[in-house]
């Protein structure tokens, strides 16, 4: 996997429901590299500090294999990286093959992969119609939120190597999939409930899924 742009936002003024939001999902590439620290990156807004950044979600990454598929759905949006509102777009990015969990060394960076998107109205009002939410959804791959375990710089070009994999996990396309579906899998289930790379409330609410006999 490489970093293919690093993107960064400022605070945009939204109307939503008669009332103004500020936003940092309008995000545009930097063309420089970019410093990810434990609770955020730096330099980048983070209006909604209840659902945005923090431990857990320091940092968001999306594939930009992703993109045409997009952009045939929404052809008349204007495009660039960073349209899903991710501050890393990564080539390579095959979420059936990268598992939560997972440490990577990129740039001066150690990261690990960490809980998945849950996308809001946000997204919806950026490409013009809140449909796009049930589409993201049913396309199943949203890309991953990051934990930093080391801060530091990263850049366009810089690649992501693979420092540990836990022996039992779960890819980001079955998270992503796990956490929207209706039936969920009770094997992983319990799988994520007990993984530390999520957050502690979110391990209980999947333990809630969990049957007992």
């Amino acid at each position: 996997m490489k970093i293919i742009s690093t993107n960064l936002a400022n605070p945009t003024t939204i109307i939503w429901n008669g009332k103004e939001e500020t936003t940092g999902i309008y995000k545009t590439p930097t063309n420089s590299p970019i410093f990810i620290g434990k609770a955020d990156v730096k330099h980048d807004e983070v209006t909604d500090r209840i659902h945005h950044g923090g431990f857990y979600k320091a940092c968001y990454m999306f594939s930009a294999e992703q993109y045409p598929y997009w952009k045939n759905l929404y052809p008349n949006l204007e495009w660039n990286w960073g349209m899903f509102g991710e501050n890393l777009t990564v080539s390579g990015f095959d979420e059936t093959q990268v598992y939560l969990g997972d440490i990577y060394k990129v740039g001066e960076a150690l990261v690990q992969i960490s809980q998945y998107r849950e996308p809001c109205y946000k997204l919806g009002y950026k490409f013009g119609t809140q449909t796009v939410l049930k589409q993201f959804i049913e396309h199943g791959f949203g890309g991953t939120y990051l934990s930093i375990l080391e801060e530091g710089y990263v850049n366009f070009h810089d690649t992501f190597i693979l420092v540990k994999r836990l022996e039992n996990s779960i890819s980001v396309a079955n998270l992503f999939r796990l956490v929207h579906s209706k039936n969920k899998d009770q094997n992983l289930l319990k799988i994520v409930a007990n993984s530390e790379a999520i957050p502690p409330k979110k391990r209980v609410l999947f333990s809630s899924y969990i049957k007992t006999i």
